[in-house]
């Protein structure tokens, strides 16, 4: 049988530590995928984990573990573990914030699933027969609930749809790929997903070339912007402060990109807000840079008291055995420029535009701390006089993201959740164009 928490808990502290913690993860997925136009698996995911974090000795241990295991086996290797740390102080919180929905989303059925993927296919096989389309569907419900010695006790459910869909096409030599997907807490429209899809489509019924430039703008979709925003977050990380990595180490209260935007988190924001940290730490709206400056930086309660800053609900896990860590759970951009915000989204940016390139999907490695990247553009159009006039191929982009952003000509008025970030589609400059 799965350990009770209570029990651990009360079975932990009569074994002498001086705290504990118990942290419980569940999961309940039924994905199902489609492959060649068809369903080709469906699949049954039942997973329920359990951590303990104990001080002995004011030495901490963490351990976890899945199934069936017995407590006192448990405990006992915490123990052990704690032996091999250095002392530290303990930081547990007591409470967490309250009346929180318990559960956030709602679910779908298999068979909503299936058809909502079979849709999305025939949607993008009436114009494209030749289409070879991949579908994957997901409704997932994932549990956690905290409890510790200092009187802790929260926990909530939440819901979440996935779909995406993904196409190739094969003409002569030519191989195209275009991908698109969306989450939400609740039924994810087929028919959003296969009409962006079948626009980028359009936009690669044929192949042009492209002069390498390092004057030319650059549009960014929503879906290729976290190419830049990434290194953004990571650089606000108090882990980067405390190692000493960020560029961004004595620029607190300074310009760190263009004032066009504000970055913040919102806890009630979209799919993917939360009530409290995997510390129980309230999760809180916090503008991270207001106006192009960087107000803050987020972290876990550990983190946050070395560096003497306020907690502010970022404290995460990476997995039942990991400490928890600096990390967000949702990045909001904001735009602050009126004038600077064009209606639509990636065809009223590029009407905007003599001659431009539109990234939409990129191949190598994210941007490094320095915010320094070099990419191969797997999925790009070129711009000729406000019009997409076809894919580009064989094309690199490289450059500096920080200095991207502080070089914005417009961005989009539509934003789009791509993961855990809602943003818009961006027009830069800066960047090198390298094209063979």
């Amino acid at each position: 049988m799965p350990i009770n928490p209570e029990q651990l808990l009360d079975l932990a502290l009569k074994s002498g530590v001086e705290a504990a913690e118990v942290y419980l993860s569940g999961m309940v997925s039924r994905p199902v995928f489609f492959e060649a136009n068809r369903l080709k698996q469906i699949e049954s995911i039942d997973s329920e984990g359990i951590g303990l974090r104990i001080w002995k000795g004011g030495r901490v241990g963490l351990v976890s573990a899945y199934g069936d295991i017995e407590p006192v086996d448990l405990i006992e290797q915490a123990i052990a573990l704690s032996a091999l740390n250095e002392p530290e102080e303990i930081l547990l919180r007591g409470s967490t914030v309250t009346g929180y929905p318990t559960t956030l989303g709602s679910e779908i059925s298999l068979e909503t699933m299936i058809e909502a993927a079979n849709q999305a296919i025939a949607q993008v096989r009436s114009p494209y027969p030749e289409a070879i389309c991949s579908a994957e569907w997901d409704c997932s419900r994932e549990t956690v609930r905290i409890i510790n010695s200092k009187g802790l006790n929260c926990g909530y459910t939440d819901i979440t749809v996935d779909g995406s869909l993904s196409v190739e096409l094969t003409r002569g030599d030519d191989f195209l790929n275009v991908w698109y997907g969306q989450s939400e807490r609740g039924d994810v429209d087929p028919e959003a997903i296969a009409q962006q899809v079948l626009r980028r489509l359009t936009w690669a019924n044929k192949n042009v070339s492209i002069r390498s430039s390092q004057k030319t703008p650059v549009i960014f979709t929503a879906k290729a912007a976290e190419l830049l925003w990434g290194v953004v977050a990571i650089a606000m990380s108090s882990r980067q402060v405390q190692q000493k990595t960020t560029p961004w180490l004595d620029k607190l209260d300074q310009p760190v990109i263009s004032d066009l935007f504000s970055l913040s988190q919102q806890p009630d924001f979209g799919i993917y807000s939360s009530p409290f940290d995997d510390e129980g730490t309230p999760a809180q709206a916090v503008t991270w840079i207001d106006h192009g400056i960087l107000k803050g930086f987020y972290g876990d309660i550990r983190t946050c008291q070395e560096l003497g800053f306020a907690a502010t609900g970022n404290g995460f896990r990476g997995g039942l055995g990991s400490y928890p860590s600096p990390a967000l759970f949702n990045l909001a951009i904001a735009i602050n420029q009126p004038k600077k915000i064009i209606q639509g989204e990636i065809l009223e940016l590029a009407a905007t535009l003599k001659n431009g390139l539109i990234v939409d999907q990129v191949l190598g490695d994210d941007p490094d701390l320095a915010g320094n990247f070099s990419v191969n553009i797997d999925l790009g159009y070129l711009v000729k006089n406000g019009e997409i006039v076809g894919r580009v191929k064989d094309t690199m982009l490289s450059g500096n993201a920080y200095n991207a952003l502080n070089q914005v000509l417009a961005v989009s008025s539509e934003q789009q959740w791509q993961g855990s970030l809602y943003t818009p589609a961006i027009i830069v400059n800066g960047l090198s164009i390298t094209a063979e």
